[in-house]
């Protein structure tokens, strides 16, 4: 009995190899990012959420939020952080935030059909988790690391949108359109290539 109950907790040795593999691809996938017109240029779209969602369908939730931690630690390692590593751990629980709900919801009937309700179910939880971790979190830290105002970050986000009167607008507006736009683009992603990835997976 118990035996059976640490392989449901324990990952395989193959499974720990896949989420290593996904975990660097995720990586990789962060190098390439650009900004969206929605949000100030130091809001960067990358793809790398992507590798996560393959890896967290494929062999649960909890592999996706280690394949997570996994690209956020090698980046750290790698690149070094400009935020103290306050950034990290609200990318860290920004990217959990779409990646677990997804993941949670697909686990339970693995089919298109919830593959799909479970993105948008995550997009939503991750744009709310955005906008106060933004608020709460990212735009202090921002202000303070790189010395910059937050009344000027308010005013980057209102030459765009001009009802941004606020971090809290800003968050709400800016941050809440740049999480849709990405929600959307890797969900659209995630479900056209887990089908062609997934039987490589399972082995």
């Amino acid at each position: 009995m118990s035996n059976k109950n640490e392989t449901k907790t324990r990952f395989s040795t193959k499974e720990i190899a896949k989420i290593a593999i996904l975990g660097a691809i995720a990586f990789v996938l962060m190098a390439f990012d650009f900004p969206l017109p929605v949000a100030p240029s130091f809001y960067k779209l990358d793809f790398s959420e992507v590798a996560v969602l393959v890896g967290g369908f494929a062999m649960g939730p909890l592999a996706g939020v280690c394949i997570e931690a996994l690209k956020i630690v090698l980046n750290t390692l790698f690149t070094g952080t400009s935020t103290m590593y306050v950034g990290e751990v609200a990318n860290f629980i920004i990217g959990c935030s779409f990646v677990v709900p997804a993941c949670v919801i697909y686990k339970k009937n693995k089919s298109k059909k919830s593959a799909i309700t479970g993105l948008v179910v995550g997009t939503l939880v991750m744009i709310v988790v955005g906008v106060f971790a933004n608020f709460g979190i990212l735009l202090p830290a921002y202000s303070y690391f790189y010395h910059l105002p937050l009344e000027t970050i308010v005013s980057m986000g209102q030459a765009i949108f001009p009802i941004v009167k606020s971090t809290f607008t800003f968050a709400l507006v800016c941050v809440s359109l740049f999480n849709l736009i990405k929600g959307i683009v890797v969900s659209v992603i995630t479900v056209l290539l887990y089908k062609h990835i997934s039987p490589i997976l399972h082995r």
